[in-house]
Protein backbone atom coordinates (compact mmCIF):
# COMPACT_ATOMS: atom_id res chain seq x y z
CA UNK A 1 0.00 0.00 0.00
CA UNK A 2 0.99 3.61 -1.07
CA UNK A 3 2.43 6.03 1.51
CA UNK A 4 0.21 8.55 2.41
CA UNK A 5 1.59 11.88 1.45
CA UNK A 6 3.80 13.79 4.11
CA UNK A 7 0.95 16.65 4.29
CA UNK A 8 -1.59 14.82 5.27
CA UNK A 9 -1.84 14.74 9.08
CA UNK A 10 -1.19 18.54 8.40
CA UNK A 11 -4.18 19.26 6.61
CA UNK A 12 -6.47 17.42 8.76
CA UNK A 13 -5.71 19.63 11.67
CA UNK A 14 -6.28 22.40 9.48
CA UNK A 15 -9.47 21.21 8.39
CA UNK A 16 -10.28 20.69 12.04
CA UNK A 17 -9.67 24.01 12.96
CA UNK A 18 -12.79 25.73 14.26
CA UNK A 19 -13.28 28.95 16.26
CA UNK A 20 -16.64 30.57 17.54
CA UNK A 21 -17.27 33.81 17.13
CA UNK A 22 -18.76 35.87 20.17
CA UNK A 23 -17.33 38.40 20.93
CA UNK A 24 -20.44 41.53 19.36
CA UNK A 25 -22.89 41.61 17.00
CA UNK A 26 -23.97 43.80 14.25
CA UNK A 27 -27.43 44.95 14.41
CA UNK A 28 -29.52 47.23 11.83
CA UNK A 29 -30.98 49.28 14.82
CA UNK A 30 -27.65 49.61 16.28
CA UNK A 31 -25.41 50.41 13.24
CA UNK A 32 -25.13 54.01 11.38
CA UNK A 33 -28.05 54.66 8.30
CA UNK A 34 -24.23 55.65 6.48
CA UNK A 35 -21.92 53.26 5.71
CA UNK A 36 -18.94 55.64 6.01
CA UNK A 37 -19.46 56.56 9.76
CA UNK A 38 -20.29 52.66 10.26
CA UNK A 39 -16.29 52.49 9.11
CA UNK A 40 -15.10 55.14 11.21
CA UNK A 41 -16.83 53.86 14.15
CA UNK A 42 -14.89 50.33 13.81
CA UNK A 43 -11.50 51.36 12.07
CA UNK A 44 -11.16 53.83 15.05
CA UNK A 45 -12.11 50.85 17.24
CA UNK A 46 -9.80 48.53 15.73
CA UNK A 47 -6.77 51.19 16.38
CA UNK A 48 -8.41 51.47 20.23
CA UNK A 49 -7.33 48.01 20.48
CA UNK A 50 -4.29 48.36 19.33
CA UNK A 51 -4.63 45.42 16.84
CA UNK A 52 -1.90 44.81 14.76
CA UNK A 53 -1.56 47.41 11.30
CA UNK A 54 -5.20 47.92 11.54
CA UNK A 55 -5.39 50.45 8.62
CA UNK A 56 -4.06 47.27 6.13
CA UNK A 57 -6.21 46.40 3.68
CA UNK A 58 -6.41 43.69 0.65
CA UNK A 59 -6.82 45.39 -2.19
CA UNK A 60 -8.22 43.31 -5.40
CA UNK A 61 -8.11 44.37 -9.08
CA UNK A 62 -8.23 42.60 -12.22
CA UNK A 63 -6.31 42.88 -15.27
CA UNK A 64 -7.39 42.29 -18.93
CA UNK A 65 -6.46 38.64 -18.88
CA UNK A 66 -9.84 38.70 -16.31
CA UNK A 67 -7.06 37.06 -13.79
CA UNK A 68 -7.66 38.90 -10.66
CA UNK A 69 -4.87 39.52 -8.33
CA UNK A 70 -4.72 40.66 -4.72
CA UNK A 71 -2.26 42.44 -2.37
CA UNK A 72 -2.10 44.49 0.60
CA UNK A 73 -1.61 48.03 0.79
CA UNK A 74 -2.51 51.06 3.35
CA UNK A 75 -4.99 53.34 3.81
CA UNK A 76 -3.85 56.67 3.76
CA UNK A 77 -7.13 58.66 4.00
CA UNK A 78 -11.63 58.44 3.86
CA UNK A 79 -13.73 60.54 3.79
CA UNK A 80 -16.67 60.84 1.94
CA UNK A 81 -14.85 61.52 -1.58
CA UNK A 82 -13.93 57.42 -0.90
CA UNK A 83 -11.10 55.33 0.34
CA UNK A 84 -7.31 56.93 -0.51
CA UNK A 85 -3.71 54.64 -0.39
CA UNK A 86 -0.52 55.08 -2.28
CA UNK A 87 1.63 53.46 -4.86
CA UNK A 88 3.48 52.99 -8.28
CA UNK A 89 1.84 53.53 -10.88
CA UNK A 90 3.41 50.93 -13.53
CA UNK A 91 3.16 48.21 -10.57
CA UNK A 92 0.63 45.17 -11.48
CA UNK A 93 -1.89 46.90 -9.74
CA UNK A 94 -1.54 50.15 -11.48
CA UNK A 95 -1.53 48.50 -14.77
CA UNK A 96 -4.66 46.98 -14.22
CA UNK A 97 -6.28 49.50 -12.72
CA UNK A 98 -5.65 51.60 -16.15
CA UNK A 99 -7.27 48.84 -17.66
CA UNK A 100 -9.75 48.46 -15.51
CA UNK A 101 -10.82 51.06 -13.04
CA UNK A 102 -13.09 49.08 -10.50
CA UNK A 103 -11.37 47.32 -7.36
CA UNK A 104 -12.52 45.88 -4.11
CA UNK A 105 -10.68 46.39 -0.97
CA UNK A 106 -11.57 44.24 2.74
CA UNK A 107 -10.47 44.61 6.08
CA UNK A 108 -10.18 41.65 8.07
CA UNK A 109 -9.79 42.76 12.14
CA UNK A 110 -9.43 39.17 13.08
CA UNK A 111 -9.26 40.07 16.92
CA UNK A 112 -12.57 41.61 16.62
CA UNK A 113 -13.99 38.88 14.53
CA UNK A 114 -14.86 41.87 11.53
CA UNK A 115 -14.95 42.13 8.23
CA UNK A 116 -15.42 44.94 6.10
CA UNK A 117 -15.94 44.98 2.28
CA UNK A 118 -15.81 47.96 -0.28
CA UNK A 119 -16.59 47.88 -3.74
CA UNK A 120 -16.35 51.09 -6.40
CA UNK A 121 -14.73 52.82 -9.47
CA UNK A 122 -11.07 54.17 -8.64
CA UNK A 123 -9.48 57.00 -9.98
CA UNK A 124 -5.95 58.94 -9.62
CA UNK A 125 -5.76 61.85 -6.71
CA UNK A 126 -4.94 64.87 -7.88
CA UNK A 127 -1.24 66.30 -8.03
CA UNK A 128 -1.63 68.22 -5.48
CA UNK A 129 -3.08 65.60 -2.64
CA UNK A 130 -0.22 63.47 -3.74
CA UNK A 131 2.85 65.75 -3.63
CA UNK A 132 1.59 66.90 0.43
CA UNK A 133 1.16 63.27 1.31
CA UNK A 134 4.51 61.94 -0.88
CA UNK A 135 6.32 65.27 1.68
CA UNK A 136 5.17 63.78 5.02
CA UNK A 137 6.90 60.90 4.30
CA UNK A 138 9.87 59.76 5.76
CA UNK A 139 13.22 59.92 3.56
CA UNK A 140 14.00 56.80 3.24
CA UNK A 141 10.18 55.73 1.96
CA UNK A 142 10.75 58.75 -0.14
CA UNK A 143 14.08 57.59 -2.20
CA UNK A 144 12.47 53.62 -2.03
CA UNK A 145 9.32 55.09 -3.85
CA UNK A 146 12.51 56.10 -6.67
CA UNK A 147 14.80 52.96 -5.76
CA UNK A 148 11.94 50.12 -6.44
CA UNK A 149 10.59 49.41 -10.19
CA UNK A 150 7.80 47.64 -8.06
CA UNK A 151 6.40 44.43 -10.10
CA UNK A 152 9.13 44.18 -12.38
CA UNK A 153 11.59 41.28 -12.40
CA UNK A 154 15.30 42.28 -11.06
CA UNK A 155 18.39 40.61 -10.53
CA UNK A 156 19.17 40.52 -6.76
CA UNK A 157 18.13 42.98 -3.39
CA UNK A 158 21.46 44.41 -4.54
CA UNK A 159 19.52 46.41 -7.53
CA UNK A 160 17.73 47.71 -4.97
CA UNK A 161 20.11 49.19 -2.80
CA UNK A 162 22.20 50.42 -5.79
CA UNK A 163 19.03 52.12 -6.89
CA UNK A 164 18.35 53.69 -3.57
CA UNK A 165 22.54 54.72 -2.87
CA UNK A 166 22.27 56.37 -6.44
CA UNK A 167 19.07 58.47 -5.59
CA UNK A 168 20.03 59.49 -2.37
CA UNK A 169 22.86 61.00 -3.69
CA UNK A 170 21.21 62.71 -6.39
CA UNK A 171 18.41 64.08 -4.24
CA UNK A 172 20.00 64.46 -0.96
CA UNK A 173 17.06 65.49 1.53
CA UNK A 174 14.77 66.90 -0.97
CA UNK A 175 13.59 63.80 -3.48
CA UNK A 176 10.42 64.83 -5.45
CA UNK A 177 7.51 62.79 -6.34
CA UNK A 178 8.34 60.29 -9.01
CA UNK A 179 5.97 60.79 -11.64
CA UNK A 180 4.95 56.86 -11.30
CA UNK A 181 4.08 57.51 -8.00
CA UNK A 182 1.19 58.81 -6.77
CA UNK A 183 -2.72 57.93 -4.89
CA UNK A 184 -5.44 56.14 -5.82
CA UNK A 185 -9.07 56.84 -4.23
CA UNK A 186 -12.12 54.13 -4.68
CA UNK A 187 -16.09 55.79 -4.28
CA UNK A 188 -17.45 53.17 -3.28
CA UNK A 189 -20.83 52.15 -4.42
CA UNK A 190 -21.16 49.21 -2.24
CA UNK A 191 -19.76 48.23 1.48
CA UNK A 192 -20.88 44.78 3.50
CA UNK A 193 -19.48 44.86 7.51
CA UNK A 194 -19.28 41.30 8.81
CA UNK A 195 -19.57 40.41 12.60
CA UNK A 196 -18.41 36.98 13.80
CA UNK A 197 -21.44 35.37 15.52
CA UNK A 198 -21.83 31.87 17.30
CA UNK A 199 -22.62 28.69 15.39
CA UNK A 200 -21.79 30.53 11.69
CA UNK A 201 -24.71 32.78 12.32
CA UNK A 202 -22.76 35.67 11.51
CA UNK A 203 -23.93 39.60 11.02
CA UNK A 204 -23.90 41.03 7.63
CA UNK A 205 -24.92 44.15 6.50
CA UNK A 206 -24.79 45.47 3.02
CA UNK A 207 -24.89 48.75 1.87
CA UNK A 208 -26.10 49.72 -1.67
CA UNK A 209 -26.77 52.91 -3.54
CA UNK A 210 -30.66 53.22 -4.38
CA UNK A 211 -31.39 52.65 -7.88
CA UNK A 212 -27.71 52.86 -8.07
CA UNK A 213 -28.00 56.24 -9.32
CA UNK A 214 -26.47 58.27 -6.67
CA UNK A 215 -29.37 58.03 -4.50
CA UNK A 216 -29.33 57.33 -0.67
CA UNK A 217 -27.55 54.58 0.77
CA UNK A 218 -29.89 51.32 0.78
CA UNK A 219 -29.11 49.14 4.48
CA UNK A 220 -29.96 45.64 4.13
CA UNK A 221 -29.04 42.26 6.15
CA UNK A 222 -27.51 39.67 3.75
CA UNK A 223 -27.45 35.54 5.31
CA UNK A 224 -23.95 34.74 6.45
Amino acid sequence: MPKAPPYTATMTSIADLRKSYERAELDESASHADPLTQFDQWLKEAIAAELPEPNAMTLATVGSDLRPSTRVVLIKGYDAQGIVWYTNFESRKGKELAGNPFAALQFHWVELERVVRIEGRVEKVSDAEADAYFASRPLDSRIGAWASPQSQVISGRGVLVANAAKYAAQFLLQPPRPPHWGGYRLRPDSWQFWQGRKSRLHDRLQYRIANGLGGPWVRERLAP
